[in-house]
C-alpha cells in the first residue's frame, strides 16, 4: 500500500485557510450581505403573500384587465398592466391591510387554488391543446389532493424569487459575455466550475454567509441555477444570423438598437429555453436546500428519509415530479410559442 508523504499533506492548513478568507469576507462585507439577506426575505414573503393572500375577485380583474386590454381595446402590452395590478394589491396588502394601526374588514383574504388551476388550464391551452390542458391542471390539483399545497407554495415561492434574480444577473452577463472575448474566457471556465461542483456544496458557503432558513436555501439556489441561463443566452447572441446583423449596421443602428431590435429578439428562444433549464435546476436544487431550512415539499422528504415513512416520502416526492412537470411544460410552450413568432415575423 502506497502513503501519500506527511510532509506534503497540507489538507488542514488549506481548510484553515479558506475557513479565515470566508470569515474575514464575512466580516468586511457583512453590510451587503444584510442588504441581500433583506432583500431575498422581503421579496419571498410578498411572493408568498401574493400566491397566498390574493382573493379570487383581484385575480377576476388581472382576468377581465387581460380580455378587455387584448380583446377590446387592441393594447399590445397588456400583460404590464396585469403585473401592475397584482404589485398595487401586493403594496396595499403590506403596507394597508397588514399594517397594524389601520383597521380594514375586508373578509376572507385567502387565495383558492380552484384559481391556480383554472389559470394553469387556460394558460396551457393557449401553449398547447386541451388534453396537455387537462393532464397538467390534473397534475396540479393532484398536489393538492395529496394535502401538500401549502408545502408546494412554499416551494414555489422560492423558486420563482430565485429564477428572478438569476434572470437579473444571467441575462446581462450572457450579454457581456457574447459581446467581449475577455469577459467571455474569464466566464466559461467559472461557468464550468459552477456547474460540476455537487450541489451540496455550495450548501456551505450559503450557510457561512446566512445561517440556515430560507434566504440561504434561496441563495444557492440562484448559484447553482444560474451558469445554463448566461451560457444560453451567450450562444443565442453569438447564433444570431451575421447578414442580419449588417444589415441592421447598414441601416445606422447603434449598438443599442442592434441589440434590443435585432439580436435579443432572435435569441428569445433561445434564451426561454435557458429559462427553462435554470428553473429546472432551481427545482432540484430547493429540494436539496431542504437541509438548510427551505421547507417545502423537500422538508418533506427529508423528513420522510430520516424517519423511514417510506409512504411520506413518495407523497413529497411525486409532488415535487409533478410540480416539475409542469414548470417544464409552460415553459418549454413559451420557448415554442416565441419560436413560432420569430417563424411568422421572418
Amino acid at each position: 500500500m502506497l502513503n501519500f508523504p506527511e510532509f506534503l499533506n497540507f489538507g488542514d492548513q488549506l481548510a484553515n485557510a479558506i475557513d479565515a478568507a470566508f470569515n474575514w469576507i464575512k466580516e468586511a462585507f457583512s453590510w451587503l450581505f444584510e442588504f441581500v439577506r433583506v432583500v431575498i426575505l422581503t421579496s419571498i414573503n410578498m411572493m408568498s403573500n401574493l400566491l397566498t393572500q390574493t382573493p379570487w375577485w383581484i385575480w377576476v380583474v388581472a382576468v377581465l384587465v387581460y380580455i378587455l386590454g387584448k380583446k377590446v381595446f387592441k393594447i399590445k402590452y397588456v400583460w404590464g398592466y396585469i403585473f401592475g395590478l397584482l404589485l398595487v394589491w401586493l403594496l396595499f396588502y403590506n403596507m394597508v391591510i397588514e399594517n397594524p394601526a389601520i383597521d380594514l374588514n375586508l373578509g376572507n383574504l385567502q387565495t383558492p387554488w380552484w384559481i391556480f388551476v383554472v389559470f394553469l388550464f387556460i394558460f396551457t391551452k393557449y401553449l398547447y391543446n386541451y388534453k396537455t390542458a387537462i393532464v397538467l391542471s390534473l397534475l396540479l390539483a393532484s398536489i393538492g389532493i395529496f394535502g401538500v399545497w401549502a408545502e408546494m407554495i412554499s416551494t414555489v415561492t422560492i423558486i420563482i424569487i430565485a429564477v428572478f434574480i438569476s434572470f437579473l444577473i444571467g441575462i446581462p452577463l450572457g450579454i457581456w459575455m457574447a459581446k467581449s472575448e475577455r469577459v467571455e474566457s474569464i466566464l466559461k471556465p467559472i461557468l464550468d466550475m459552477m456547474q460540476t461542483i455537487p450541489s451540496f456544496v455550495y450548501l456551505i458557503p450559503a450557510v457561512m454567509l446566512f445561517k440556515v432558513g430560507r434566504v440561504p436555501a434561496t441563495f444557492a439556489t440562484i448559484i447553482y441555477a444560474v451558469p445554463p441561463l448566461i451560457r444560453l443566452t451567450f450562444l443565442g447572441i453569438r447564433n444570431v444570423d451575421k447578414e442580419m446583423i449588417e444589415a441592421g449596421k447598414s441601416f445606422g443602428s447603434t449598438s443599442k438598437q442592434l441589440l434590443f431590435k435585432i439580436e435579443l429578439p432572435q435569441a428569445l428562444s433561445t434564451i426561454a429555453t435557458g429559462l427553462n433549464q435554470t428553473t429546472m435546476m432551481a427545482v432540484a436544487m430547493v429540494v436539496i436546500a431542504s437541509m438548510i431550512g427551505a421547507g417545502g415539499l423537500g422538508s418533506i422528504v427529508l423528513i420522510a428519509n430520516r424517519n423511514i415513512d417510506i409512504g411520506s416520502g413518495f407523497v413529497g416526492g411525486f409532488a415535487i415530479v409533478f410540480l416539475a412537470i409542469i414548470l417544464d411544460r409552460v415553459l418549454q410552450g413559451v420557448a415554442l410559442k416565441l419560436e413560432e413568432k420569430r417563424g411568422e415575423q421572418k
